[in-house]
C-alpha cells in the first residue's frame, strides 16, 4: 500500500480552496501552510501564458529530508507517507534546506492567536486540544493522515470514501485532486496514470515523488 496524489492541471483554477481547507482540517498555526498555491506566468505577451501548480510534500519514495534528518525525527511511514515526530524534532531545520520543494515550514509560534490581542477563538482552543505543533518544531503536509488511519480502521476506502480521504481533495470543486493507493491497479490514482500524460516536479532530483501531476 502506497499513498499518492494525483492534480490534474486542466482543471484547476487556483481557487484556493485546498490550502483553506487544509489549514482549518489540520489546525494549521498562523503563519504555517501544508499546502499552497504557487500561481505565474511565462512568456510575453501576447504569447503569455499563465500557470497554477498547487503545491505540498511530495512524499518522496527516496525523501532526503529523513535521511539527513539528525536526530531521527522526519520518517517514512510503510505506507510511504513522510511524517514529522515532533518529540524528536530539535528544528534544525536541515529538512527545509535540503527539501528540493520547499515544502515544509518551521513553527516559530511569533503569533500565538490569529487575531493578536483578542484571545484565542473557540476553534483555536479545540485545534490546540487535536492537534500538537510545538513551537520550533517542522510542519509539512501528512496527507492528512489520521483520517486514512481512523479510515483504514472503519474498513472505509481512501480517496473513495469521504471520512478517509484528505481535505484539500475533498473540498475541491474542480474536481482536480485525487488520491488513492498507488500499488492497487485498479484505483482511481493508479487509472489516471495510466489514461493520461503526467509529469513530477524537479525529476532530476531522483526524489521519486507521488504527487503527480497531469499534463
Amino acid at each position: 500500500m502506497r499513498w499518492g496524489m494525483v492534480i490534474d492541471l486542466k482543471r484547476c483554477n487556483g481557487c484556493g480552496a485546498c490550502t483553506i481547507a487544509c489549514k482549518q482540517a489540520n489546525y494549521v498555526p498562523p503563519k504555517v501552510f501544508r499546502t499552497k498555491m504557487a500561481v505565474g506566468e511565462t512568456g510575453v505577451y501576447p504569447n503569455a501564458k499563465k500557470f497554477i501548480y498547487p503545491t505540498q510534500c511530495n512524499q518522496c519514495s527516496n525523501p532526503v529530508c529523513v535521511t539527513n534528518c539528525p536526530t531521527g525525527a522526519t520518517f517514512r511511514r510503510e505506507d510511504g507517507i513522510v511524517d514529522v515526530d515532533v518529540n524528536k524534532c530539535t528544528g534544525c531545520q536541515q529538512c527545509i534546506l535540503l527539501c528540493p520543494y520547499h515544502e515544509r515550514m518551521c513553527n516559530y509560534g511569533e503569533q500565538k492567536e490569529y487575531y493578536p490581542g483578542q484571545g484565542l477563538t473557540p476553534y483555536e482552543v479545540l485545534g490546540k486540544e487535536m492537534k500538537s505543533y510545538p513551537d520550533g518544531t517542522i510542519v509539512k503536509c501528512v496527507f492528512c493522515k489520521e483520517l486514512i488511519d481512523e479510515g483504514l480502521a472503519k474498513g472505509l476506502k481512501p480517496g473513495i470514501d469521504r471520512e478517509a480521504t484528505p481535505a484539500c481533495v475533498l473540498t475541491c470543486m474542480c474536481r482536480a485532486r485525487y488520491f488513492g493507493d498507488l500499488d492497487d491497479p485498479e484505483s482511481n490514482v493508479s487509472k489516471l496514470l495510466r489514461e493520461r500524460n503526467y509529469h513530477v516536479l524537479n525529476a532530476e532530483y531522483g526524489t521519486e515523488p507521488r504527487v503527480y501531476y497531469l499534463d
